[in-house]
């Protein structure tokens, strides 16, 4: 509860002196610091949906998750986080909520018709990241490599083209990054910890800006290529390395700063090292040769992943990222991921910080401290993302995929459903009171 009311006074920080910056320098560009959003308190078709989902679920996951098998009980997760999300989205609407989330003036779908030669826009797309090249890309567009927007590319060639086949898509594929980590979760650590996370993976406030935003997707793509390399590495078959491999590159194509999630995929490494020893090159071969596939099919397409990153850092900096100040949005991004994450997630963290430090790690690793592992690794890797300086606003989308993962520590708690009515009660919450910008 300390570790609690320490992040609801960072939270209360974040909102006082971010509005007072604001409303006198006029320097964040976001209209309800530190969430991209505006103050719009407002019921929609979604509210009565979203409120009967969240009542269900604090009153009878918490027993289902030990009664149903493991296939029904993934199977269900992902049925109701999607529930969840689509629910919330459906409070602002299904034109607002949905349908136009991606087609706004600086998201992918707006550059659909550049790409009727996909090799030729492949070989030209670094000409247009900086905001003074000619016909310069969204900012979308120019802020990630070329996986990105290609999916919803490919999406409209099969016949499934605008705002609300894209996202239902980020909607329907986020939803499995909760399957996802409890796999891995399972795989790691024991099914038992894994059906004590599920409820906080699927009813978490995350869901508010998963619905119609890309960074869901990513996230899912994510998720799946840390469970697949688990599987890999806890006594399955070494050949969903290669699938591992796969998503990783494609995870790298997709958003450049997911390239962190390295730091995630050396704790899977580390917490199946005795499998790795068995059979280090198998599994190093498998790994690396599905994660040169995407990077080397784009290169050969004429995309430089390099030269694309450098010139994002200057483009980050031509807009709103060269005002936003660092020394705010520093210790601010750590607000949004307190409202994106919840409560119960802090008191999690705070739990599964508490297995680690200050006493050595015990051997063999007990369930609880591969957890803790496991969740204070994304924890890390999202560490780096607010220090490195790329990441000043917008992170409660941004941040997605390594906030999935810290969900999970969530399965320290006890008084499960008490947690889950203050997760629940924040989404609805905000979802209610602001109008999130994704």
């Amino acid at each position: 509860m300390y570790a609690v009311a320490g992040a609801a006074l960072l939270v209360v920080a974040a909102v006082l002196i971010g509005r007072h910056i604001e409303h006198t320098r006029h320097t964040l560009h976001v209209g309800w610091p530190p969430l991209y959003a505006n103050w719009l308190p407002h019921i929609g078709p979604g509210t009565p949906a979203a409120l009967a989902v969240a009542a269900a679920v604090v009153a009878y996951a918490p027993a289902l998750t030990t009664r149903l098998s493991w296939p029904a009980l993934l199977a269900t997760s992902w049925a109701t986080a999607t529930a969840w999300i689509v629910s919330l989205a459906l409070i602002d609407g299904w034109h607002r909520g949905i349908a136009r989330r991606l087609t706004t003036k600086y998201e992918y779908l707006q550059v659909i018709d550049r790409f009727h030669d996909i090799p030729a826009t492949l070989r030209d797309y670094t000409h247009h990241i900086l905001i003074d090249s000619p016909d310069h890309w969204p900012a979308h567009t120019a802020g990630h490599p070329p996986a990105a927007p290609l999916t919803f590319v490919l999406l409209d060639r099969i016949g499934l083209g605008g705002g609300g086949w894209a996202g239902m898509w980020c909607v329907v594929v986020g939803a499995t990054a909760c399957v996802a980590v409890l796999i891995t979760v399972r795989a790691l650590v024991s099914e038992e910890w894994a059906r004590r996370a599920a409820p906080f993976l699927v009813l978490a406030p995350t869901a508010v800006w998963m619905g119609a935003s890309a960074d869901a997707y990513f996230a899912a793509v994510a998720a799946w290529a840390v469970a697949l390399l688990a599987l890999a590495v806890s006594g399955r078959s070494m050949w969903w390395a290669a699938g591992s491999g796969l998503l990783f590159g494609l995870l790298c194509y997709l958003s450049y700063g997911l390239t962190l999630f390295a730091v995630i995929g050396a704790a899977v490494l580390f917490l199946g090292r005795h499998r790795v020893r068995e059979h280090p090159a198998i599994l190093a071969a498998l790994l690396l040769a599905g994660l040169a596939v995407v990077p080397a099919a784009f290169t050969l397409a004429g995309f430089n992943w390099w030269e694309g990153y450098h010139l994002l850092v200057t483009r980050y900096y031509q807009g709103a990222g060269g005002i936003r100040p660092y020394g705010y949005w520093v210790w601010a991004n750590l607000a949004c991921t307190v409202l994106i994450a919840g409560p119960a997630t802090v008191a999690g963290l705070r739990r599964a910080v508490g297995q680690l430090l200050p006493r050595p790690l015990p051997r063999p690793l007990t369930p609880q401290a591969r957890l803790a592992l496991l969740t204070t690794s994304a924890l890390l890797a999202l560490l780096v993302a607010d220090l490195s300086g790329m990441s000043k606003a917008e992170t409660e989308r941004i941040w997605l995929p390594f906030t999935m993962w810290l969900l999970a520590g969530a399965a320290f708690l006890p008084r499960r459903r008490v947690w889950l009515a203050a997760q629940a009660g924040l989404a609805l919450t905000i979802n209610h009171l602001l109008l999130t910008g994704w």
